[in-house]
């Protein structure tokens, strides 16, 4: 097969990386300050899609054919502005509600709290929608923005790109430079610690799952108008590998939930490609398992020492 071919997987790879990079985000920072995996993040990734779909037509999102207009562009941006919103609010809730509660439990109690509230998101998006998958608009054409280049690069292409780099680029800033994200880490490393100096634990944990949810609302958006498809069980298959690529990467790291995102996205592109598609999440998670035996602590996790 030509370079082109190889070029233009690697692009699908890519576009789809950075969207599950985006949710892989939401499962470590998470992880990061509670040590446990919110199960329930991949089915509210399905109730943003849920509530894109429903607010596409009051914004006035429709298909056009023809290039994007400004305007066009405005309205997709309320769009992910209010469904990251909506995910990072009913974050916040859940956590309040379901996990605070559980903060001094044994561990396997939040853990199945999460198996839990994934199955209520999952039959709340059964009654929102519908069994049956459903079309959402195609906002933007099909248009090739490089012809003539053998290579394919449209408008949603472009789309993945204008959302997904600045977000990430903004939580890695908020992280690194902010007295919030000062706070945020200070808490992942120990939280007694954090406490004894003033930070407030459940403030910061309840930041952690409003910045998680928003991110994943934001990749939500962006999915539907990618694929233009949605379901009631979408959260499974995309929870699945952003978990993958959070683990990938390192638990606890979001440079390591962004570059784990887009090893599996460009893993499953190519394997997709050069094996066929029934072959993809194999692959993917033979590649998750040989790295885990030779660094268990993910490409770009660090080692921890056990707490006694």
């Amino acid at each position: 097969m030509s370079a082109v071919f190889l070029l233009q997987q690697c692009l699908i790879g890519l576009t789809n990386g950075g969207l599950i990079a985006l949710v892989a985000i939401g499962y470590t920072m998470v992880y990061g300050v509670l040590r446990f995996i919110n199960f329930a993040h991949g089915d509210l990734i399905m109730l943003g899609a849920c509530a894109a779909l429903t607010l596409v037509g009051p914004l006035g999102l429709a298909p056009t054919g023809t290039p994007p207009t400004a305007a066009t562009w405005l309205r997709i941006a309320g769009l992910v502005l209010l469904c990251g919103l909506f995910c990072g609010g009913l974050n916040v809730a859940v956590d309040r509600l379901v996990y605070r509660p559980l903060r001094n439990a044994p561990a396997l109690a939040p853990l199945v709290s999460a198996i839990g509230v994934s199955f209520i998101f999952m039959n709340i998006g059964l009654a929102w929608i519908g069994p049956a998958d459903r079309g959402f608009p195609q906002v933007l054409p099909a248009a090739n923005l490089l012809p003539g280049k053998g290579v394919q690069f449209g408008w949603k292409d472009l789309l993945v790109v204008a959302v997904v780099v600045p977000l990430i680029a903004a939580i890695m800033t908020l992280m690194r430079a902010t007295r919030l994200g000062k706070a945020l880490r200070a808490v992942v490393q120990d939280r007694t610690a954090a406490a004894l100096v003033g930070i407030d634990i459940d403030r910061a944990v309840g930041t952690t799952f409003f910045l998680a949810g928003f991110l994943g609302g934001a990749a939500s958006v962006v999915a539907s108008l990618y694929t233009n498809t949605i379901g009631y069980q979408m959260g499974f298959q995309s929870g699945l590998y952003a978990l993958t690529a959070a683990v990938l990467g390192g638990l606890g790291s979001i440079r390591g939930a962004v570059a784990g995102g887009l090893v599996v996205g460009l893993v499953r592109a190519l394997s997709t490609a050069y094996a066929g598609e029934r072959w993809a999440g194999a692959i993917v998670f033979a590649l998750l398992i040989v790295v885990l035996v030779f660094r268990p602590e993910g490409l770009l996790g660090r080692r921890e020492r056990e707490r006694a």
